[in-house]
């Protein structure tokens, strides 16, 4: 087994996981409720998809051989809620997600050592996808946060629902038997 192989494998598995939980929450949100913010300090889930995406686009797009912070990103106005339809918001969201994944299905194990530069500084591509995934981990919880917020008994759980661990991990056991 290539260790290098296997983490491009697992991470790419990791980022999907981390879409899966923005989409499933964004699917579950009206089109006011993306637009939604608790105060003029916060961000709507339309402002954070929208971030998510222009980092995304910045970062992977000729991801070895330019900096991460490319002088087309205007990074500020990723914090203006333009007045975006939740399928504008979808296709914003997914441009971005499709230039990371296009990016770390083109890297091979010999990249991981590689050194690029965001915002001028030199990082390992192994510390930059780390770097990314813990960036954009923490917006996903964010949007998720939000949605359950807003939708309360009405929210469809992405986890574990409360008080049903012993039964999930009973499911899992058996699933493993068979």
């Amino acid at each position: 087994m290539n260790l290098g192989t296997e983490y491009l494998k697992v991470v790419q598995e990791r980022f999907r996981s981390v879409k899966d939980l923005g989409d499933k929450t964004i699917n579950q949100l009206t089109e006011d409720d993306i637009h939604w913010k608790l105060n003029e300090a916060s961000n709507s889930v339309a402002v954070i998809a929208k971030h998510l995406s222009g980092n995304m686009i910045s970062r992977w797009s000729d991801f070895l051989t330019s900096d991460g912070e490319k002088t087309y990103r205007n990074r500020d106005q990723e914090f203006v809620d333009h007045v975006l339809s939740k399928q504008e918001l979808i296709i914003v969201w997914e441009n971005g997600w499709n230039t990371l994944f296009g990016t770390l299905q083109d890297l091979d194990d010999k990249d991981l050592v590689k050194k690029v530069t965001i915002r001028g500084e030199s990082h390992t591509v192994l510390e930059a996808i780390e770097r990314q995934m813990a960036h954009y981990a923490y917006h996903i919880g964010q949007i998720v946060y939000i949605g359950k917020q807003l939708k309360g008994d009405i929210w469809e759980c992405l986890s574990i629902p409360k008080g049903a661990s012993e039964e999930y991990l009973q499911e899992k056991l058996k699933r493993q038997e068979s």
